[in-house]
């Protein structure tokens, strides 16, 4: 059995959080800086997201080739991703590659030095990536969704950026956001694998203890979100779109518990969530209907999205709206909230057998709030959740004179 998680901080400051996890040959290594696109300036627009395809280009010591080849050639796995408010470099990988892992991904998040002619050329592979997002209606629509909700805010901005943007990224430009954003509080290492937190914790004064990292707070700009705004596109696509949201609790509200639960009630991945039982199972109405709730540091994003033929668009939002007049109007039930409970726990305990996941979850946690919540408080609090507190936040978020829309309908 897996123990508890222990925190502990290196001599330059940097906090670390690790599982030690006995009986197991791999270990899960990442390195998570709370910045990501939300902190770019207009002129930034992807860069944080350019700054995490850049990192593996190279290094004092090492070409892009070995970088890539290290961790990948002993059967391992390197990875990153950018958020909104997050940067991260991870691996998974044997055991016995602990050492070299930690020395590569401390060498790479620590002392990249982007090439010239790689930062050109991942420019061109970027721009790329615009375009497949740009052929998946899904993810445009979300992304003009949120730009919709926070116009004149980072956070309403795509996180890839666009091709204009991006040619104007120099060295020095990685450098300033780099030196500005991943300072000493805001980047936390987290780690499950079969060590002890005190051996890991030398390994780790080894290979990132000597980093210097400056010690200074950059604060976020406050989020401000449009209330009631509806937007309507007629693009060339196979299906129309359609995605209906509102602003929702930030990662630092109490309210956040039950409002996922409520989330996952309405239309979480389970096949017995509300949506997908009233619009796609008994009507036939959608291929794939969802419920989304993203937290931030400061406000969180509620969201139903769903694709469907064109002649029932207006028949399947009718059939959105009563499904939340129904969590606006009635109590859930004892029984009905309890097996709500029951599945988002059993959700959550199946989650955690996936250990890559799970360390990401932790970094996440330390370097948002500076701490982590065991897994039984994460119980406690979802046994806590009651009936009237559901339907409050139905009322709050799912009030049709504040939520905004964005509606494809195809030609």
């Amino acid at each position: 059995m897996p123990k508890e998680f222990e925190i502990f901080q290196l001599s330059n400051g940097i906090r670390v959080i690790h599982q030690e996890y006995p009986y197991s040959n791999v270990a899960h290594l990442g390195i998570i800086a709370n910045a990501g696109s939300r902190d770019e300036t207009a002129y930034e627009h992807g860069l944080a997201h350019f700054i995490e395809h850049v990192i593996f280009k190279g290094t004092s010591t090492k070409k892009a080739f070995h970088i890539l080849n290290q961790i990948d050639s002993v059967g391992g796995e390197l990875n990153a991703y950018t958020t909104k408010e997050d940067t991260c470099v991870f691996a998974s990988f044997l055991q016995k590659h602990l050492d070299s892992s930690i020395d590569l991904l401390a060498d790479i998040f620590f002392n990249s030095t982007f090439p010239l002619k790689e930062l050109e050329k991942e420019k061109i592979v970027i721009v790329d990536e615009i375009h497949s997002y740009q052929d998946s209606p899904p993810d445009l629509i979300l992304d003009e969704f949120e730009l919709l909700l926070f116009p004149k805010h980072a956070l309403g901005r795509d996180i890839l950026g666009t091709k204009k943007s991006l040619q104007k990224f120099t060295k020095k430009d990685i450098q300033t956001f780099i030196k500005k954003h991943y300072t000493q509080n805001n980047v936390v290492i987290s780690s499950i694998g079969n060590i002890s937190a005190s051996e890991l914790q030398k390994k780790l004064e080894i290979h990132v203890g000597k980093y210097v990292l400056a010690d200074t707070i950059e604060k976020k700009i406050p989020a401000i979100h449009a209330v009631n705004s509806h937007k309507i596109a007629k693009p060339e696509t196979n299906q129309s779109h359609y995605i209906l949201g509102n602003a929702a609790y930030s990662l630092q509200d109490k309210r956040k518990t039950a409002m996922t639960l409520l989330t996952n009630l309405l239309g979480g991945p389970a096949m017995n969530s509300r949506l997908n039982l009233e619009i796609r199972e008994k009507h036939g109405l959608t291929y794939n209907i969802e419920a989304n709730y993203n937290q931030y540091s400061d406000t969180g994003i509620f969201n139903i999205y769903f694709g469907t033929d064109k002649k029932n668009l207006n028949k399947t939002i009718e059939l959105v709206q009563k499904e939340l007049k129904k969590c606006r109007d009635k109590k859930l039930t004892e029984s009905q909230l309890s097996s709500a409970k029951e599945q988002i726990l059993g959700q959550i305990t199946l989650a955690n057998e996936n250990r890559t996941g799970l360390m990401l979850a932790y970094g996440k946690s330390l370097v948002t709030y500076g701490k982590v919540d065991s897994v039984k408080q994460i119980y406690n609090k979802i046994e806590k959740i009651t009936a009237a507190e559901i339907r409050e936040i139905s009322n709050e978020i799912f009030d049709v004179n504040t939520m905004s829309s964005v509606t494809y309908i195809n030609r």
